[in-house]
């Protein structure tokens, strides 16, 4: 999860907003700060960010690009159970973010300021979501012979071969999806 300083960074320490998170999943001494440029439609943007103010310790970020109408979220792994059970308990869907624009939720902390800084700055982005992999050394070698075989970079080839898969599940009826 990214620190408050990676997220002071990020706004530049523009600060537009600030209150107690009224949610009780983050706890007593969940804080949220805003950072928006006034701006709702093209050009517009505004970040989150909800943390402990006793630990520091980060439970929420949010992006929110009004140009492309995409928002961006991350929830620290810990927390994310009890967020989907108050947002039931509340009867709010826990994925919109705004008028029918549900989050994209990310894992890795790199996709979160790339996205994040591309969208303050007003360019384009990759809206492709980066995850984490622990494969074995030698999975990782036989698709980097295959990869090369193809002419293609490593990363290419375990993006097409997780498409792949993930069609393949589709078609069995075996495919969930991502629940936050």
């Amino acid at each position: 999860m990214i620190t408050m300083k990676e997220w002071m960074d990020l706004v530049d320490c523009k600060i537009t907003d600030g209150s107690n998170y009224t949610w009780n999943c983050y706890g007593d001494n969940a804080y949220q700060l805003s950072s928006w440029n006034g701006i709702h439609d093209k050009g517009g943007y505004s970040l989150s960010i909800v943390f402990s103010t006793k630990s520091q310790k980060v439970y929420q970020v949010e992006v929110c690009d009004y140009t492309n109408d995409r928002a961006y979220r991350m929830i620290h792994p810990d927390k994310v159970e009890k967020f989907k059970k108050e947002a039931k308990n509340r009867n709010v869907n826990p994925y919109e973010a705004w008028d029918n624009i549900n989050f994209i939720d990310l894992e890795v902390d790199e996709d979160f300021v790339e996205k994040a800084t591309a969208i303050v700055a007003g360019k384009e982005y990759d809206t492709g979501v980066m995850i984490e992999l622990d494969l074995p050394d030698d999975l990782i070698l036989s698709a980097a012979k295959e990869a090369h075989k193809q002419n293609i970079t490593l990363n290419a080839y375990i993006n097409q071969a997780l498409a792949s898969m993930a069609e393949v599940y589709k078609a069995e009826g075996r495919y969930k999806g991502k629940d936050i």
